[in-house]
């Protein structure tokens, strides 16, 4: 059968995935190694999750803020497991002047070295860190809950667009609280948030869990992720809400007088999500004619093509679908009105037809004069066949959209469950593990100890512990697969993203 992209995913998934963010006009690579251009359509994406969990995120208390792009250098370096975590992929700043090279082009004037240099944000733990020692002097200060949107900077070697990128766009959460209580439960609560939004928004399931020693943050007692499986059986991390305890409050010097007069350290958490969730949409939902979006965070939830042959025609249908758009507007999907589009671009029905499949609009409404006789409309779902098309009657589809359009979000999780349950397995053994990932691999779920940790075979597997899944620990003890010592926790593995 052929299809709209090549190669297929069964062909080859790594170049299916550059193809569809390339026939969808999401995003291309920019004349900055690594980094992307994310086009209109991408960015309208973006803008609707952005708003959704900008929502989520104000609804709980937390007020937006902004901090410089630029960090001084020393303040990395005042938490350590902070600064060796993120040391390999900072960017540095070291001149502020440029001078002619003599040869056509420019050059950083040596005269412009800065004393100190500064960093790129990898992420900003330590200026929120520096401010909150400024703001916070007495428990009447807390809890101070703060977010900020903007761009980070970590260097790739190798980058794909939205799923890893030099700069990429994010929302990073910093709060800090009296009680390790108060601190342990924002953190909880923001891994909600983002699970909501994966699994409510982006009708992507996720296994809930906390990460092992070895995969934390830099600088966390606690790592909470959320692990969602793509079409290829590989995880990727969709979020994560760190418990920083009084690590980064110690290093910044964040004290409080509490109300018996005593000086104290605060408890600070740090939770973020990027542009990586769009990567993890079109990988979980996608197929081999384009992309495929849940309803809720589509630009457009219902595209209209006028079909017309003459001038006579034209005029009569350009009115009809002015006011089949009107009437769908009307309407509401998830609470809020239904985003309709109209393409009445001088275009050929079929070419514009495609492009709105390659793009993942839900639903595709073509309107022609026999159409308008019958008072009927030709629709098709993106998530059926393009030629599976029925004609329903005007009124009824103006009825029912809103209706069908939650139909198919929730279908698309429904399907995202399925294929997280179906290729989840428990192995019991090494070699039921090696088995495992040498075939076709997926989430494996087994027994472990931390003495296991960076065992070699993961490695050679190319496999990474994913995460402690909140649900479906045993209560009964096992025996680590990895080293046979008695253990009652059990591990999600998998490769990743």
């Amino acid at each position: 059968m052929k299809t709209a992209i090549t190669p297929t995913r069964a062909e080859n998934y790594p170049d299916w995935y550059q193809s569809v963010v390339k026939a969808a006009e999401l995003a291309e690579t920019s004349p900055v190694r690594g980094c992307m251009v994310i086009k209109p359509w991408g960015f309208a994406l973006w803008e609707l999750i952005q708003q959704a969990l900008d929502g989520m995120i104000k609804a709980t208390g937390h007020q937006n803020v902004s901090m410089p792009t630029l960090i001084p250098m020393d303040f990395l370096a005042k938490e350590a497991e902070h600064v060796e975590g993120f040391a390999k992929e900072t960017m540095v700043m070291t001149h502020y002047r440029l001078i002619d090279n003599g040869k056509g082009g420019l050059k950083p004037d040596p005269t412009s070295e800065l004393e100190e240099p500064y960093i790129l944000r990898p992420t900003s733990e330590t200026m929120f860190g520096y401010m909150y020692a400024k703001w916070i002097q007495s428990y009447r200060d807390l809890p101070l809950k703060l977010n900020q949107w903007g761009s980070v900077f970590r260097w790739e070697m190798r980058t794909r667009l939205f799923l890893r990128t030099a700069e990429f766009l994010w929302q990073e959460g910093h709060t800090a609280h009296a009680t390790q209580a108060e601190a342990v439960a924002e953190t909880v609560l923001m891994h909600n948030v983002y699970r909501d939004l994966l699994e409510n928004y982006l009708a992507m399931a996720v296994i809930p869990g906390t990460k092992t020693p070895d995969e934390l943050f830099p600088g966390a007692l606690t790592t909470y992720t959320l692990e969602a499986m793509m079409q290829d059986k590989k995880a990727l991390q969709a979020s994560t809400s760190h418990f920083l305890g009084q690590n980064f409050a110690k290093a910044a010097n964040i004290e409080f007088l509490d109300q018996d007069g005593e000086r104290k350290l605060v408890w600070t958490t740090s939770w973020g999500a990027s542009t990586r969730m769009v990567g993890g949409l079109i990988m979980a939902h996608s197929d081999d004619n384009g992309l495929v979006l849940p309803p809720r965070v589509a630009p457009a939830q219902v595209i209209i093509l006028p079909i017309y042959r003459s001038d006579e025609d034209k005029l009569r249908v350009l009115a009809a679908v002015e006011e089949l758009q009107d009437q769908l507007q009307k309407q509401t999907a998830f609470g809020v009105a239904v985003r309709v589009k109209v393409d009445d671009r001088e275009l050929r029905g079929g070419e514009k037809s495609w492009q709105a499949i390659k793009q993942g609009v839900p639903l595709r409404v073509e309107l022609g004069p026999k159409d308008l006789d019958k008072h009927q409309i030709c629709l098709t779902r993106r998530d059926a066949q393009p030629k599976d098309k029925q004609f329903v009657s005007q009124a009824d589809f103006i009825a029912q959209v809103g209706e069908l359009l939650e139909t198919m979000q929730a279908g698309l999780f429904e399907k995202s469950k399925q294929n997280l349950a179906a290729n989840t397995q428990t192995v019991t053994s090494l070699d039921e593990f090696k088995a495992f990932f040498k075939a076709d691999g997926g989430f494996a779920q087994a027994y472990w100890c931390e003495d296991a940790i960076n065992h070699p075979l993961l490695d050679q597997l190319k496999v990474t512990p994913r995460c402690i899944p909140e649900a479906g620990q045993p209560n009964e003890v096992g025996e680590c697969i990895f080293t046979g010592k008695p253990t009652k926790v059990q591990v999600v593995f998998a490769r990743a993203y």
